[in-house]
């Protein structure tokens, strides 16, 4: 491509954090059971709902249809490179086209802002299933380069000398992303701020739902140093991977739910980022699930827990027959 075509380097530092970005959203949440027989048919919603939160940022959802997982990925844009950041719970592009939703996504980008190439890097929150199956798709795609899901090939890619401690930073080319691993949840997770658009994304180590911890010393570690990062920074909102919660306070939908019509939003604010924080030290000690109003931590293997949401999920397909 003919430099004259290229567009002018894009300022992602003066302003920032950007107040064009949109969070007015209304997610999908799955279909609505119905009491009709197989042959009826019910409605269906796309498998992938594609939110710009602005001109350079987006953030897509997982239908419920596809699985109910439902998790959150995010695109971001800098003048030299994508960074895509998570998969989804299915690789299958029959049932959700990721790579085509991102190929397009890029092309509308590159449209406004030409450039002569253009890199993607796929990385993740962590590697847990739901987060890294849509990888496949990505296999063979000229200039993109997925990051491995262990913990080593982590630490390789962004550069850390000192694990989970240190924050290094991610260039996209005048977008700088800081990362900071954030184990705990699970041994090879990570956190992203973004500073053009205030948004720190933690993955499955804070959301509106049920907070699995595999490891309480390194998640309440972990915690305490996202919490000073955000504190130190101009974070407008703390935006994690799924909504579990109800908008009841300490409501959750049990795992495994495929409708969920009274969500509460995806964005938190600081503060509950410092709630978190707070009761994971102090049930650090006490394995078992801990019920707040917005979020719940699963200290453990906690079986009593899971068997009452196994027994509310019966009862609740029971009251749907």
């Amino acid at each position: 491509m003919s430099t004259e075509f290229l567009a002018e380097p894009l300022d992602f530092v003066t302003g920032a954090p950007t107040s064009a970005g949109s969070l007015e959203v209304r997610w999908r949440h799955g279909v609505r059971p119905r009491r009709l027989p197989l042959s009826a048919g019910i409605e269906s919603e796309p498998p992938i709902q594609v939110h710009r939160y602005d001109e350079h940022s987006f953030i897509l959802r997982q239908s419920k249809t596809v699985s109910y997982e439902a998790p959150f990925l995010y695109l971001f844009f800098g003048n030299a490179r994508a960074l895509l950041l998570d998969t989804g719970a299915t690789g299958d592009p029959a049932l959700c086209p990721l790579r085509e939703t991102v190929d397009r996504l890029i092309s509308t980008w590159l449209e406004t802002h030409p450039r002569p190439s253009y890199p993607l890097v796929v990385a993740h929150t962590h590697g847990h299933g739901d987060h890294v199956a849509g990888d496949v798709q990505f296999e063979g795609r000229p200039g993109t380069r997925v990051v491995g899901k262990d913990r080593h090939e982590v630490i390789d890619f962004f550069g850390f000398t000192s694990w989970p401690d240190q924050v290094v930073t991610l260039d996209l080319g005048g977008r700088v992303l800081e990362v900071t691993g954030t184990p705990g949840h699970q041994e090879a997770s990570i956190s992203i701020l973004d500073a053009w658009t205030g948004l720190l994304l933690t993955g499955d180590t804070v959301y509106p739902g049920r907070l699995y911890v595999q490891d309480m010393a390194a998640f309440t570690d972990s915690l305490g140093r996202l919490l000073r990062l955000a504190e130190s920074r101009r974070v407008r909102a703390v935006m994690g991977a799924h909504i579990e919660m109800s908008r009841t306070p300490g409501r959750d939908y049990p795992r495994g739910t495929t409708y969920q019509p009274q969500e509460p939003p995806l964005q938190m604010a600081v503060d509950r980022l410092r709630a978190v924080r707070d009761a994971a030290v102090l049930g650090a000690g006490s394995p078992g699930a801990h019920r707040y109003d917005d979020f719940a931590i699963f200290n453990g293997r906690c079986r009593a827990a899971f068997a009452r949401q196994r027994a509310r999920r019966i009862w609740a397909r029971l009251c749907r027959t």
